[in-house]
């Protein structure tokens, strides 16, 4: 009888199961389902953008900021569904906003573009009293070398504040965030051209030598440029205040006729008008340039002897507004000197030449020595 064979030993794989591969993230499909979130929500974050401008244009406004421009904008679609597939730069394989709609902080911005660096500032105290400020950031103002190429602006990001949230027309608009840009012209046109020809800030190194240096130069010119405008600025504010004292206190000798300086004059002799707006005195300065002045004090003597009111009661009937009442006194004072030098004369129809002379004639009716000055011919001037 033969014996059984032993039962044999299982038999044991060496082989090693292969690893699951990892599941590729979908961006396009990240970037569906975003874009659908947000579109359903992009009409409040349009009237949230437009109550920001609001605010803003109001409250600058107020506390007397000229500025350029101020505009508005929600996210376009497309834009957004571009952002929210950026990937992460510490992890290309994922994206760089997992939750969009929450992550980009720009859904709603506006954009306050100042004629003068020092605007910037006050454009600043303007933004921290109406606003919560999340973040600031002086893109350019704090980086040094080529990290401030020229892409110079200060960045906000900014909620309502709780007092207006309190208010039923902006209650829906809590939690919400919105991008405040505020740069000069100089600056606005950089930006805008750096993002004509897609180049970003973050990308400069990858930029060539010989262009970043061009870059470069540009954004040394931009500065010295902006600083040039503020010192402008600064100096015409300056020769106002100037003229204006100096019409105050009687010293007319070598003051140039400006609209500002000419409005003072007229304000001290005649008496403040306020309907007349600034280009009402623009006008009359460029008339006074046409007919040969150059300083205040030419023109006070143009106006010595003469008075206004009743002139301008023998021509009209009654009182005049004030520039009205001042060009019937050079009327008065230049007689056709004023006429053949105006830049109305000669007129095809001769109406403006036969209005000046029913003019006169009233005035040599009523007994008034009607003038020949030339300020051309005043040796007297500085």
């Amino acid at each position: 009888m033969m014996a059984e064979d032993p039962p044999s030993a299982p038999v044991v794989s060496t082989d090693v199961p292969p690893e699951e591969e990892a599941v590729a993230f979908d961006f396009e499909s990240h970037r569906a389902e975003a874009e659908d979130k947000y579109r359903r929500i992009r009409g409040t974050y349009q009237d949230f953008a437009s109550v920001v401008k609001d605010i803003l244009v109001r409250s600058l406004k107020h506390q007397n900021v000229l500025v350029h421009s101020i505009e508005s904008r929600a996210k376009e679609i497309d834009s957004f569904g571009k952002k929210a597939i950026l990937p992460n730069p510490a992890d290309p394989e994922n994206p760089k906003y997992p939750d969009p709609i929450h992550g980009i902080t720009d859904l709603a911005a506006a954009r306050v573009i100042t004629f003068f660096l020092s605007t910037l500032q006050q454009t600043d105290a303007v933004i921290t009293s109406e606003f919560e400020i999340i973040e600031k950031n002086d893109r350019g103002g704090e980086a040094t070398g080529e990290a401030r190429l020229g892409y110079q602006s200060v960045h906000y990001l900014v909620k309502l504040r709780e007092n207006r949230l309190q208010l039923p027309e902006y209650a829906r608009f809590r939690g919400l965030i919105a991008e405040l840009q505020v740069r000069t012209i100089l600056q606005h046109a950089w930006a805008e051209i750096e993002h004509e020809i897609q180049y970003k800030a973050a990308d400069v190194d990858v930029l060539p030598k010989s262009i970043r240096r061009r870059f470069l130069s540009l954004a040394g010119m931009l500065e010295i440029g902006d600083r040039e405008f503020q010192a402008i600025a600064d100096q015409h504010q300056e020769l106002q205040q100037n003229a204006r004292e100096r019409v105050a206190s009687g010293e007319l000798e070598g003051v140039e006729i400006t609209p500002d300086s000419l409005q003072a004059l007229l304000d001290k002799k005649y008496g403040e008008d306020g309907r007349m707006r600034e280009w009402s005195y623009t006008f009359a300065t460029r008339l006074l340039k046409r007919l040969g002045f150059t300083t205040l004090k030419q023109v006070e003597r143009a106006m010595s002897g003469y008075n206004d009111d009743q002139i301008s009661r023998l021509i009209h009937g009654g009182r005049m507004g004030q520039l009205t009442r001042f060009e019937d006194v050079l009327l008065a004072s230049m007689g056709q000197n004023f006429i053949e030098n105006h830049p109305w004369y000669p007129t095809g129809s001769g109406w403006f030449e036969s209005s000046c002379e029913t003019k006169l004639e009233r005035l040599k009716a009523a007994g008034i020595d009607v003038g020949t000055y030339d300020p051309r011919l005043d040796m007297l001037t500085s």
